[in-house]
């Protein structure tokens, strides 16, 4: 079977991440499917987005080869819990949505590894288009500091409470709702 590794790039994604395994393999060769099937490259500002719909190891892959981030605004956390990347070049309008799906399933961790690293794409992922729009680009918000413990907060996310402005985590959620257990 053909290795499709570059390995200098899967060692910068092993080096951020701290250690190999299979979940950033995962978000290398969901990369490498981005590159193949969109031409995508790295992204110096906001060229390129990506949704992720997980917060695990492959997304560490993803920001190392993509530069794609949090801080940069376009690495945007969607939470459904798939192993799926959906990405949105800004200029052409191009997307593209990567949904891990192995056809094969392994027990032993090293043998997962291995079969994710070897495996053609198609034989990994399933490959749609996104089911949302692409993101607006990130803002930038003014800081407001919160009445009660003191601390700043982008606008955005503060809230009135007893008249006074308030951070999300001073807030106190009102609701009547029962919760049943």
């Amino acid at each position: 079977m053909e290795i499709y590794l570059n390995k200098d790039d899967w060692k910068k994604c092993v080096e951020f991440h701290g250690h190999v395994c299979p979940g950033l393999a995962i978000g290398y060769r969901a990369c490498e499917a981005l590159r193949e099937k969109l031409g995508a490259g790295f992204s110096k500002d906001e060229e390129l987005v990506c949704v992720t719909e997980n917060d695990a190891c492959g997304v560490d892959a993803v920001q190392v080869l993509t530069g794609c981030t949090f801080g940069k605004g376009n690495l945007i956390y969607r939470g459904t819990g798939k192993m799926a990347f959906s990405f949105f070049k800004r200029d052409t309008g191009e997307s593209i949505r990567i949904i891990y799906s192995p056809k094969e399933n392994f027990e032993d961790r090293q043998k997962r590894l291995e079969h994710i690293l070897i495996s053609p794409l198609e034989d990994l992922f399933l490959f749609k288009k996104p089911n949302f729009p692409l993101p607006e680009r990130a803002r930038i918000f003014t800081t407001i500091i919160c009445e009660m413990c003191g601390e700043g907060a982008p606008e955005h996310k503060i809230r009135l409470m007893d008249g006074k402005k308030v951070c999300l985590d001073c807030f106190g959620d009102y609701t009547r709702q029962m919760l049943f257990l």
